[in-house]
């Protein structure tokens, strides 16, 4: 086997595509900042500088190893060199660390701390960027921002959205979205990943602690939380333990400690999607219409749905997510048990995901007296933060169980929270349906951590084609193959975050590939010791269609825990190219992702061009624009009030003449 000495000690290569992965195999952890074991290498802060023989100083992270190399990694040079970047990034970063939303989770503090600088000889900061928190589920904070490039690069690679990019040159440097919008602004879907690989404070999940503490202080207010199947297998990782430990009993005891009047399960929720979403495919299965059915527990696939492809959201169940049926039962039917007005129950969701942020607020979960179904949503770690607060010692809580009569919860409604387990649910609830024992079947074939699984699961005489995705752009390389023809299923799970629900972007760092896979297996095991298995087995499901809800599919659970959603403008506004002249013909051209990667960019050019010539000068408004939602057409524009579709390079100056020539004002 070929190898090489690291530190005087012989180390085989098996595989390893770089020095730094042969370095940790030998034990060593080499400081980095811009390198993810799950992105593209980017090489640039260096961090992780190494010497070696005959060749100096390298970076290991983009270096491959090679037989017979010596490498040394804590020479002189490596470790001034690490402390010279270290004082750099720091004189570039908004050192406001005692009140930053990191503080004691940054890694530039705690590795300015373990690399023993305790001096900054080079200025502070003196520009500071504004702040972004337009949005209800990120912060983005630029001027805690150190380039290493890790939002970058998990938006395009892992995500296959890219609203992050480097903008500016040399000390003008950032990472911005583009043309320095806001995250508001852009096709962020608020999935959180950014926030999960950011090392600094530079992207953190908007805080709603001060909001909950709020209503907890409010004697007119009875508070309610509901704890997502995710949160008990990380929570633990805030105060020192393993990822996947299951601490369910010692999450509730914290919650009614902090004041919470009621703690609930949000795996009642899980439960009751899936007998509405079984319900909803049977359905459809049967008339063989909207099919594939898409899954719509995961609020960032919604959102990218109606932002990519809103020719495709027939096939998108109409079920709320978990939290929001969750929500909806308790302000249209508990509060009546509980003789609370609904705008006296405040709601707080305990989540995984920054994107559930965002989906509480949306205007299809409030009602027409203004009251949200969800009024709050903390991420795990937003959570332990709270307890921390409070002064709660979780180590030594004594678990204890949830309320009724939502804490009753089958393992169908806990395995949610892993990637897989939502297709697991309804098939366990369709079996059922369908009168075959499900008692204590585990459907297999769509459990894993690839990207893109598929199966094909027989119940009784019926054969469901079944996928399961997770990271969008796995999800858009999928819904393109459906669109094309190119495969057929009947069933399938979306989730943004690789992993699912374990590695949302509110759990705790880090939130890397064996985290995600020890969380996943905690509510695997969580799963096989639960008495009730299949959705449809829950009782407290049961009573509430009995005395609410009538039946699955009924009008009255369509009205409380169904919803419609529609095509969502991915950037507002428009950007003037050629300046704005009174009277002139306004000339717009989509520069959306799809038209984008359509050629957009050099139909301006060409229209520039034209507009911009001695015959048409003065005449022509012309502005690039977001977006004109006919994504599947070619480059779209819109000249006045008319949208032309199906423009490219190619034709853009025909098209010019044809259509925007005949509309232009007659010179005087």
């Amino acid at each position: 086997m070929p190898h090489v000495t690291v530190d005087g000690q012989k180390v085989g290569i098996n595989g390893e595509k770089n020095i730094l992965e042969v370095v940790r195999k030998a034990g060593i952890e080499l400081p980095t900042f811009c390198y993810h074991s799950e992105l593209s290498v980017y090489g640039a802060c260096r961090m992780c500088a190494v010497e070696v023989d005959g060749m100096g100083l390298v970076a290991a992270c983009s270096t491959p190893p090679a037989d017979g190399m010596a490498i040394h990694t804590n020479t002189e040079r490596t470790q001034r060199l690490r402390r010279m970047v270290i004082e750099l990034l720091l004189a570039n970063h908004h050192r406001d660390c005692t009140t930053c939303e990191k503080n004691g989770m940054c890694k530039l503090q705690s590795l300015a701390y373990q690399l023993g600088v305790r001096k900054v000889r080079f200025g502070e900061r003196e520009e500071m960027l504004p702040i972004d928190d337009s949005n209800p589920s990120v912060v983005r904070d630029p001027n805690k921002c150190i380039l290493c490039g890790d939002c970058v690069r998990v938006c395009s690679e892992i995500q296959g959205i890219g609203v992050l990019d480097f903008a500016g040159r040399g000390s003008r440097t950032c990472v911005s979205p583009a043309f320095g919008r806001k995250l508001s602004e852009v096709e962020c879907v608020y999935c959180g990943q950014c926030v999960a690989v950011c090392p600094t404070g530079a992207l953190t999940g908007k805080p709603e602690g001060d909001a909950v503490w709020s209503a907890l202080h409010d004697p007119t207010k009875t508070v309610v939380a509901q704890v997502a199947p995710a949160v008990r297998v990380a929570l633990g990782e805030v105060f020192g333990g393993k990822p996947g430990e299951i601490e369910t009993g010692k999450i509730v005891a914290a919650l009614r400690k902090l004041g919470f009047a009621k703690v609930f399960d949000t795996v009642f929720g899980a439960d009751l999607t899936a007998v509405e979403e079984c319900h909803e495919f049977l359905g459809r299965l049967k008339k063989g219409e909207d099919l594939p059915q898409f899954t719509s527990c995961c609020p960032g696939w919604v959102k990218f749905m109606e932002q990519y492809y809103p020719d495709m959201l027939p096939n998108l169940s109409t079920c709320r997510s978990p939290q929001q049926m969750f929500g909806s039962v308790i302000k249209r039917f508990y509060s009546k048990e509980l003789g609370v007005r609904p705008e006296d129950i405040f709601v707080v969701s305990i989540m995984p995901c920054t994107a559930k942020k965002f989906e509480a607020k949306r205007p299809e979960f409030v009602s027409d007296g203004g009251v949200r179904d969800v009024d709050a949503v903390l991420s795990t770690n937003e959570l332990g933060l709270l307890l921390k607060q409070a002064g709660i010692v979780f180590d030594e809580l004594e678990g204890e169980g949830f309320d009724q009569p939502f804490g009753l919860a089958t393992g169908g409604g806990v395995i949610f929270g892993v990637t897989g387990g939502v297709a697991e649910a309804v098939l366990r609830t369709a079996a059922a349906s369908l009168g075959v024992d499900s008692g204590r079947i585990d459907f297999q074939e769509v459990r894993g951590f690839e990207g893109t699984r598929e199966a094909t699961v027989r119940l009784g005489d019926a054969e469901v084609r079944v996928a399961v995705v997770h990271g969008l752009a796995n999800a858009r390389a999928l819904v393109e193959a459906v669109r094309r023809k190119e495969v057929c299923y009947n069933l399938v799970e979306v989730m943004a975050c690789p992993g699912g629900c374990v590695g949302g972007g509110g759990q705790p760092y880090p939130n890397d590939i064996p985290a995600r896979k020890s969380r996943g297996r905690g509510l695997y095991r969580a799963d096989r010791t639960m008495q009730l298995r299949s959705p449809s087995e829950n009782l407290a499901v049961t009573r509430l269609y009995e005395k609410y809800l009538g039946e699955p599919g009924s009008k009255l659970a369509h009205e409380a825990l169904h919803t419609r959603y529609g095509p969502r403008r991915r950037i507002s506004g428009d950007m003037r190219i050629n300046g704005a002249t009174p009277g002139a013909l306004d000339v717009s051209v989509c520069v959306g992702t799809g038209c984008y990667l359509r050629g957009s960019y050099d139909v301006i050019d060409v229209f520039t061009r034209l507009a911009e010539s001695d015959e048409f000068i003065g005449r022509v408004n012309l502005k690039a624009t977001f977006c004109l939602e006919h994504c599947d057409r070619g480059v779209s524009i819109k000249v006045g009030d008319k949208i032309v579709t199906g423009v490219t390079p190619e034709n853009a100056e025909r098209v010019f003449r044809e259509e925007v020539v005949p509309r232009l004002p007659q010179e005087s």
